[in-house]
């Protein structure tokens, strides 16, 4: 097999990635030549692709298995491989094979002694009875006797170098992106978004296209990808930072490092500049003692940045997020500054559909319940799911480890974990419980009351 045959075929992969059939031909052909290393990428690839595929499977074992073995005997024969010439050596003609890969499941094979027959491997695995990746939901009880209910960086700045980071993963996200939560959405629409795209009516009624929105709710549930997805909507550039990208060691250093943020932002508009722990940022100034006189200062200087988005700055929208609004200096979200809220929930049934199949096609799986999951998993946040799926994918790798072949995640493993957690949402609505009954005298919580008491917790 030459180099220039893999060229090819590596090429045809890159322009079309989704080629299952193709890439697990190349993995096969790749493993063949002691190439287990590339080989193990490829399969995994299709396996990411394709979840549960016999072939996938069967081929990362035995290349993962020939890396083990080529591993272990390197201090004493090298394998046999395909590497590329010594430009200095002497070369010699390739052989070409007489004939391209044969399709995935087709009958041809390789030209190449060691050709690999498909049918018979499909065959041989079927045999086993390999489950589909996702099963139809159960009529069983749901799964696992807890989580029921809810209840129980960038680079360094200082001086001038100001940088905000600029949000590469993953390219635009919008609010389609966003499972469920359907409520939100329409609300952030109605608010915020529409307004922002209609300039010519803004200009009619005189409203600058400038806003600001706090995104606060549960740690895990969202808030950093709904800022990314409003980002999107607007078609704005979207920048980041926290409070390690802003404090300095000298006096005055972090209020011109907020300021220099700040002229970086209007300078890339439109721009969406997401200021993470906007109550680290910006906590009551009533609570900073006088030892903290610094702190005072960024609060002040970020108050002055606000009041600044004027006319000709159209184009600046800041957006913030926080687990606790209760302590930001109310000063930011009078009219004029961070003067919208939206609460972002822990994900409803939709939204904790689209995440666990997220998670979960990106492993080996078999039998998988998802509706099951949902029912399960009521008041888990997104981090909480992130979290469950993570550890039945450790149960299903020590377990492949053991067999020496890959076993994929199934129900049972998700079941056992089920068991051992708790949706981690519990404590931050009991003392929101406490705001809403005491402090929520301008209204600024009254969705917040709504969720609790539709989940008799008020």
């Amino acid at each position: 097999m030459s180099d220039a045959l893999f060229s090819s075929l590596f090429a045809a992969l890159e322009a079309d990635p989704g080629n299952t059939a193709l890439r697990l031909q190349v993995a096969q052909l790749l493993h063949e030549r002691g190439r287990h290393e590339e080989a193990v990428t490829q399969a995994a690839t299709a396996l990411a692709r394709e979840p549960g595929d016999a072939i996938a499977l069967d081929l990362l074992t035995r290349a993962s298995a020939a890396m083990r073995g080529t591993a272990s005997d390197r201090d004493s024969a090298d394998p046999v491989v395909d590497r590329p010439a010594d430009p200095a050596a002497p070369s010699e003609p390739a052989e070409e094979p007489s004939d391209e890969p044969a399709e995935h499941g087709s009958s041809a094979e390789p030209a190449d002694d060691a050709g690999f027959d498909w049918h018979r491997a499909e065959s041989d695995l079927g045999a086993t009875g390999v489950p589909a990746p996702f099963s139809a939901p159960s009529t069983s009880s749901t799964p696992g006797t807890s989580g029921s209910a809810a209840g129980d960086a960038g680079p360094t700045v200082g001086g001038d170098d100001v940088l905000p980071v600029l949000d590469e993963l993953g390219g635009r996200v919008t609010l389609a992106d966003v499972g469920g939560l359907d409520a939100v959405k329409q609300r952030l629409r109605e608010s915020f978004l529409e307004p922002m795209r209609h300039p010519e009516l803004a200009a009619a009624f005189g409203k600058t296209l400038r806003g600001g929105l706090v995104l606060y709710g549960p740690p895990g549930c969202g808030k950093t990808f709904m800022a990314r997805a409003i980002a999107g909507e607007l078609g704005a550039r979207f920048l980041t930072t926290d409070l390690a990208d802003l404090l300095g060691s000298h006096f005055g250093e972090t209020e011109k490092n907020l300021h220099a943020l700040f002229e970086q932002a209007r300078s890339l508009t439109p721009a969406v500049l997401f200021l993470d722990e906007i109550d680290a940022i910006g906590a009551k100034r009533s609570g900073i003692g006088s030892g903290w006189s610094g702190m005072r200062a960024m609060v002040d200087q970020l108050l002055m940045e606000l009041d600044s988005l004027g006319s000709d700055n159209d184009g600046l929208f800041v957006l913030a997020a926080t687990n606790s609004p209760w302590d930001v200096d109310p000063a930011l979200l009078r009219p004029g500054r961070l003067d919208r809220t939206l609460l972002v929930l822990p994900p409803d049934a939709p939204a904790r559909d689209a995440i666990l199949r997220m998670h979960l096609t990106r492993r080996p799986i078999a039998g998988i319940d998802v509706a099951g999951l949902v029912r399960a998993t009521d008041g888990f946040s997104g981090a909480d799911l992130e979290h469950l799926v993570a550890s039945a994918a450790e149960q299903a790798m020590l377990r492949s480890i053991s067999a020496g072949e890959v076993q994929p995640i199934t129900m049972v493993d998700l079941q056992h974990v089920l068991r051992e957690v708790r949706p981690s949402t519990g404590a931050w609505l009991a003392s929101a419980k406490n705001v809403v009954t005491f402090a929520n005298t301008d209204g600024r919580y009254d969705d917040l009351a709504a969720y609790l008491r539709a989940r008799k917790l008020l």
